[in-house]
């Protein structure tokens, strides 16, 4: 391929483990979606998005189709193999070789989860309401074992520096736990920059997960290598997939 299209997180995994996380370039869409866009929900010409996923699916040898959520910044988890469809939810989990999972963000948090042994997968989306409503700790209940033998991976999404929010958003997280006003940085009254990455850290080691790798990309201020629905609105989406290999 000419482009690189998607990147290998960098984490203590199982040897087993196969994750990936797609970047912008590489794709058949246009306008808007230029690049890899694998989100059907968008507006982009199905074909295009059709074709994006028939080369995720060939190069990055998946098992089987990803199975796509209908994203809805809440903390239902959904333990795969399901019915067929595009089920509702934010995290998905297996523990069965050959089913893949797949979170869709363009800023949004990505959060891959895997066994130190290799034998449970999982995958949230996290973005300011989830991560404060808690489906970083809904999945790692969903998983079904003790969280510290359990690792995570965050994916690109948007910086500190670049996430500014009002009082609600601050509020969400700083009324229930104090101790994550650290991860916000007043810039005007009643405005902050929030900071996802310190914030899914805190959650996750609140739950018990002791081994969080990767964080610090901003998706908001490389235009090249990410979609960001806050900078441009009308746009295209990457996922973060892991899976067992059958």
């Amino acid at each position: 391929m000419p482009f690189l299209c998607w990147i290998r997180p960098e984490w203590p995994s199982a040897s087993r483990v196969q994750a990936a996380f797609t970047l912008r370039p590489g794709g058949y869409s246009r306008g808007p979606y230029a690049g890899l866009n694998l989100g059907t929900h968008v507006g982009d010409v199905p074909r295009a998005v059709a074709a994006n996923r028939a080369r995720l699916h060939r190069g990055l040898k998946l098992p089987a189709e990803p199975v796509w959520l209908q994203q809805v910044h809440g903390t239902q988890v959904l333990h795969l193999p399901a019915a067929g469809g595009r089920p509702v939810a934010d995290a998905a989990w297996t523990d069965r070789p050959g089913v893949v999972c797949a979170v869709q963000v363009a800023d949004c948090l990505p959060v891959l989860l895997a066994d130190r042994e290799g034998t449970r997968v999982g995958a949230a989306h996290a973005g300011w309401r989830g991560l404060a409503a808690g489906v970083l700790e809904a999945t790692v209940a969903a998983m079904g074992l003790p969280a510290g033998r359990l690792m995570a991976w965050l994916g690109p999404a948007i910086g500190p520096r670049s996430f500014e929010v009002g009082e609600e958003v601050h509020a969400a997280f700083a009324e229930r736990h104090p101790e994550d006003a650290a991860h916000f940085q007043a810039v005007a009254p009643g405005r902050w920059r929030a900071d996802l990455y310190g914030l899914a850290r805190a959650r996750l080691e609140r739950s018990g997960v002791q081994s969080v790798c990767g964080g610090g990309d901003d998706t908001f201020s490389d235009r090249g290598r990410y979609y960001s629905h806050r900078r441009d609105g009308v746009t295209g989406r990457m996922a973060a997939l892991i899976w067992l290999p059958p």
